[in-house]
């Protein structure tokens, strides 16, 4: 039972990280639903490393590209720098926020911002965002053609993911889209950007947590690391071929369901 109910983790994180619908608010939520226990910011963290993985699989080659000695190499060489730097500058802003909660205000996240109500109102101001963002006019804007200050703008956009139900991937691909973004690019970016602000918020939980991972099966754990890896790779494909052409709709529309029926539950 333990073994499926980290699957369930893995699977819930692995498809709900990257299309736009709250990774934490669904395991909080499905978990209750299944009556087995929340996982918590401190084992949701962990678990999103597969989620860090898949990406680091799934863009190795973007990752990889960055050695080149010809002079056709050398300039992607230097786009790829750019795109670095537009990461580091766009992690900029959830740093400080998450910091700054999680040294200032840790009670008030954990009790209030966790609850079901904070996430079904989260839900509908999500959807609504969503939908301008959707509605915006199509942009070219790409990774390689764009400044810093858009790279800064969505990394602010980020900050408010570490609020349950916000969505990391619709809250970026939303400002990114109403910058200008093409969508297929906004969904890539906004999936680079999330490596450094996945990992640092699972490391920050294991050290802040360390002694209660102690109490951990670290087995159980591992499967839930491989489950999440592998839907990870799935969630990160599917978008990047469905944002392309279908855009938010779809998922605009669930997040008003999925926001309607915690309400109806509370």
């Amino acid at each position: 039972m333990e073994y499926l109910k980290f699957i369930l983790y893995g699977l819930i994180q692995g498809l709900t990280e990257f299309v736009p619908v709250s990774s934490t608010a669904h395991l909080k939520i499905i978990s209750n639903f299944f009556g087995i226990d929340d996982p918590g910011s401190s084992l949701s963290a962990i678990i999103q490393l597969g989620s860090v993985l898949a990406l680091a699989w799934y863009f190795r080659n973007d990752f990889l590209n960055l050695r080149s000695k010809s002079s056709k190499k050398l300039f992607g060489y230097f786009l790829h720098k750019k795109l670095i730097n537009s990461i580091l500058i766009g992690t900029i802003p959830i740093v400080l926020l998450g910091g700054s909660i999680k040294l200032f205000a840790p009670y008030f996240f954990d009790k209030f911002l966790r609850s079901n109500l904070s996430i079904a109102l989260v839900s509908f101001l999500m959807a609504f965002l969503m939908y301008l963002a959707d509605r915006s006019k199509r942009g070219a804007l790409n990774i390689n053609k764009h400044n810093y200050r858009d790279s800064f703008l969505i990394g602010f956009s980020q900050a408010f993911a570490i609020i349950p139900g916000v969505s990391r991937s619709g809250v970026t691909i939303s400002a990114a889209l109403m910058s200008g973004w093409d969508r297929r690019e906004a969904a890539k970016f906004s999936f680079l950007l999330g490596v450094p602000a996945i990992s640092l918020a699972a490391i920050v939980e294991f050290i802040s947590s360390f002694n209660e991972f102690s109490l951990l099966d670290f087995p159980p754990l591992i499967v839930g690391l491989i489950s999440t890896f592998f839907f990870s790779l799935f969630a990160i494909n599917f978008l990047l071929k469905y944002i392309s052409s279908n855009g938010l709709k779809i998922f605009i529309i669930y997040r008003v369901i999925f926001g309607v029926v915690i309400l109806l539950n509370l």
